[in-house]
């Protein structure tokens, strides 16, 4: 794995993998935190192969000039710049967790680390900036004045460059004269501080011909009369002044430090207040300064001048008719290519996010020397449409499902009604546990269509959405496409005429591996395909993928708990299934991903484009954490592989003969009993651990499977993990599997861990950034530990005594846990585990009772009678069984 930057769920950024071709010293650099590395990486004059490293090297150039500018080691934190540098940040794994907060904590840790590194330092602030680079411990001594002057009417600018010689009694920088400094410098002694302080001008002069003319005609030590022509130049070289070193002081009413400019402005408009995928928009182009058009009076102003600034209503512009014509030619050509049907609505959302180099007309080179030349904004009723896809009306008709929805989740519902009502797809990126199936759910029985809607899931899930639909809306028709819930010769019958079969349905669930293997799938088409786990898809090249895009709909919906911003061949292998064409084809998405690489805006064109289409809640906004449970449970259906369903089965027929057996005596009985519910459980576990075998197969395993797909987005989330096991000889293989999801060692700890171990164990986990997962086992886990460092708990294995879970769980609610903690019930479908989870959910109290004792089911299950006990520990095979290729 490439080594690259990351941001964990705390808002610490760290680097994760090893690659040689990065320095050593970086390799080392963020031992002592992130803020800490600030200094030393604003320092480093060299490129990272990883484009996180790369931003986050500009944010401490950035800090680190404003240390220099204000000669002091903790300057005050620019909040309004935090927008800018969000939206420019490139993907990168937590991504989402890199907030405001975030910034302002790095911007104040380095302040604190730089004054710490310059109390330890001979000479302070200006010996630490001397020792890590002449450039930075140049920044700020000397400074360009460019002011305007209204009293002189033939040259109505002044230069001056000044430098700071010390500060007055006030504590405030002194500016002298540059001229100045040739006079108090001019003995031979003080050459080298004479030649240290010129630096900074001698190295603007490489990179501005105005500096090199000012300097070697010695004008750049004199107060200047400066008219148009000249200020403009001084203008134009304002990127090489500031990479030089210089700090420029320019007139205070100056917007972003620049004069306006005279802009080409295009504005996309619809006939109404509507947007959709098939709305065309219309291109309207005019030449406006401040958003209001120039007059016929201004252009003929415009015309006679020569190239430069101008004062027109009363301010200063910046016109350069060059570039005006330019742009305005790139702009026309657009125009008229668009002529006939107008731009399509993916057109239009890329001109307006900048996310453009791909639609069909040369784009207008970017300045890097300041703003756009040209300007796309969106007209009267396109805004007014774009206002209320930000934020859409609660649908007329409320959802009916048996549960009372959340503030946030109406909103969700809002929300994809309204991307189903426009035809654009949606991408559902809510955390794991904020109810996305529910939100679906309520989605369906809004309206009913002409049609159902194909619900694509991992085979380990189908139960699972049953369970929800039956729970939440059992008005639904639901067909379960797939062997696990419907007899194989009906799913064969319903195919062979599906378009017929499945009329009058809301909906149809199978999996991935049956779209891809059932043609007669394909050929519909539907109300609307939803992908669940969409992460599935992320492989644009697996024939999987290429299945699931071939399958038509009115409307498509992504569901995914894992973030899709964070790698940008994900996201654009997404949106090619939600929205074609939006983000281009592969190609000219890499050759547009690289150009905002190396742009001054970043990949903030990206963002602003995908946004709109994704809705992602997290669990730790501020906004959804008081709308939150303390903790949320829920059951993980997990089916049973064919090799285990076989065991089962064998050990229901070998239980039936025991009992049969006359001799058997009750306390024999109770014994035999207990002894196959113990197997049962193993089973279920995985076959090698009632056998013994030792080798843990995954793919043998209905609950190792389930465990891989949770932790995997629990991993991608950087989130922990506490997994209970009341077995003592399943730690070690489900700690082999875990480390390989999480590509991290984790913990563990059960009866035979040392008592002094055991505070260390819980110490290292609660630390930031400690170990992914801790597996515990229940009864050495029940008690006396502290866990709150975990969001997840997951119960590989059920007890069945609710008090003995709950106190397990409650490891992680405790005292302390300042997240929702999400709680992962393993139940295998079809088997006595869903039957007694059955029990309990519906008499909780009276399950409680009967349950509660120290052997919890057992002794419970020994009293049935025979008929009854095999009744309950049946096997039904349609239900449990799964086959991994489905």
């Amino acid at each position: 794995m490439s080594r690259e930057l990351i941001c964990t769920p705390e808002g610490r950024f760290l680097l994760e993998g090893e690659d040689e071709a990065v320095a050593a010293w970086e390799r080392q650099l963020f031992e002592n935190g992130d803020a800490a590395a600030l200094p030393d990486l604003a320092c480093d004059s060299g490129a990272s192969p990883d484009a996180g490293v790369d931003w986050l090297r500009r944010f401490a150039r950035r800090w680190l000039a404003r240390v220099c500018q204000t000669r002091t080691p903790a300057p005050p934190a620019p909040a309004e710049e935090w927008m800018d540098r969000l939206l420019a940040l490139p993907p990168m794994r937590g991504a989402e967790y890199v907030t405001a907060d975030t910034l302002t904590r790095l911007w104040e840790g380095a302040g604190g680390a730089l004054a710490a590194a310059c109390a330890e330092t001979d000479g302070g602030l200006e010996a630490w900036l001397g020792r890590h680079g002449a450039e930075w411990h140049l920044v700020g001594r000397v400074t360009f004045h460019l002011a305007e002057n209204k009293r002189d009417a033939e040259r109505p600018f002044a230069f001056l460059a000044t430098y700071i010689d010390n500060v007055n009694a006030g504590g405030k920088p002194q500016h002298l004269p540059l001229g100045r400094a040739l006079q108090t410098y001019a003995q031979a002694a003080d050459q080298a501080t004479l030649r240290a302080l010129m630096g900074p001008v001698s190295h603007a002069s490489e990179l501005s011909p105005l500096v090199k003319e000012l300097l070697e005609s010695r004008a750049v030590f004199q107060a200047l009369r400066w008219g148009p022509e000249e200020a403009w130049r001084f203008i134009r070289a304002l990127p090489a002044l500031e990479e030089a070193g210089l700090v420029v002081k320019v007139p205070d009413w100056w917007k972003g430090g620049r004069p306006a400019r005279a802009k080409v402005t295009v504005t996309l408009e619809t006939e109404k207040s509507m947007i959709g995928v098939n709305a065309m928009l219309r291109l309207a182009i005019e030449t406006t300064l401040d958003g209001e058009p120039i007059t016929d009076e201004e252009w003929a102003k415009i015309r006679a001048a020569p190239a430069g600034l101008i004062n027109l209503r009363g301010q200063w512009v910046e016109i350069d008719r060059g570039r005006l014509n330019q742009v305005l030619a790139h702009w026309e050509k657009v125009a008229a290519a668009h002529a006939a049907g107008g731009l399509t609505f993916h057109e239009g959302m890329r001109y307006l996010s900048g996310f453009r180099g791909f639609a069909g007309a040369e784009e207008e080179e970017e300045d890097a020397g300041g703003p756009s030349w040209a300007e796309v904004a969106a007209g009267k009723n396109l805004a007014a449409a774009l206002a209320e896809w930000r934020d859409p009306a609660a649908p007329s008709v409320k959802p009916n499902v048996n549960a009372t929805l959340r503030p946030y989740q109406e909103k969700g519902v809002a929300w994809l009604a309204f991307m189903r009502r426009l035809g654009l797809g949606a991408c559902l990126a809510d955390d794991m546990g904020l109810g996305k199936t529910l939100q679906v759910v309520a989605l369906l029985t809004l309206a009913k269509p002409p049609g159902p809607a194909l619900l694509v899931v991992p085979a380990s899930l189908v139960g699972n959405w049953c369970a929800e639909f039956a729970k939440f809306a059992p008005q639904l028709r639901v067909f379960a496409l797939h062997p696990s819930r419907t007899p194989r010769e009906e799913i064969a019958a319903a195919l062979t005429d599906p378009a017929r079969a499945f009329a009058g349905y809301d909906a149809v669930v199978t999996t991935y591996g049956l779209l891809h293997r059932t043609e007669a799938l394909r050929s519909l088409t539907w109300e609307a395909v939803i992908l669940d786990e969409a992460q599935a898809i992320k492989n644009p090249g697996a024939g999987q993928t290429k299945s699931v895009k071939k399958t038509e709909a009115r409307w498509r919906l992504a569901l995914t708990g894992t973030p899709v911003e964070n790698r940008a061949g994900d996201l654009w292998s997404l949106f090619d299934f939600l929205n074609p064409g939006l983000l281009g084809k592969p190609a000219e998405f890499a050759a547009v991903m690289k150009s905002l690489g190396d742009s001054p805006r970043g990949f903030a064109p990206l963002r602003k484009l995908a946004q709109p289409y994704i809705l992602r809640r997290l669990k730790t906004d501020r906004s959804i954490i008081s709308d939150l449970p303390d903790k949320t449970e829920m059951n993980a259906l997990c089916g049973l592989s064919r090799k285990q369903a076989v065991l089962y089965a064998k050990l229901i027929e070998q239980l039936k003969l025991d009992l049969n057996d006359p001799a058997l005596e009750p306390m024999q009985r109770r014994g035999a009993v207990v002894s196959y519910l113990m197997k049962f459980k193993q089973v279920c576990n995985h076959p090698a651990q009632w056998s013994g075998a030792g080798v843990y197969t995954p793919e043998d395993s209905g609950k190792f499977l389930r465990l891989a797909e949770l932790c995997a987005d629990i991993a991608e989330r950087q989130e922990r993990v506490i997994v209970f096991t009341q077995f003592r000889e399943m730690m070690d293989p489900l700690n082999e599997y875990l480390t390989g999801i999480f590509r991290r060692p984790g913990l563990q700890l059960h009866g035979g861990t040392p008592v002094a171990e055991r505070q260390k164990l819980v110490t290292k986990f609660q630390e930031p950034g400690g170990p992914p997962f801790f597996l515990l086992s229940v009864k050495a886990g029940g008690t006396g530990l502290t866990l709150t460092a975990a969001s997840h708990v997951i119960h590989f294995d059920r007890w069945w005594n609710p008090a003995v879970e709950d106190q397990a769980t409650d490891r992680a609610y405790r005292i302390g846990q300042k997240r929702n903690v999400l709680v992962h019930k393993f139940v295998c479908a079809g088997t006595i585990e869903e039957r007694i989870d059955e029990m309990i959910h519906r008499k909780k109290a009276l399950a409680t009772d009967l349950l509660g004792g120290a052997d919890g089911a057992e002794t419970a299950l020994t009293e049935m009678s025979d008929d009854e006990l095999l009744r309950f520990v049946a096997l039904d095979a349609a239900a449990a069984t799964f086959d991994s290729r489905l």
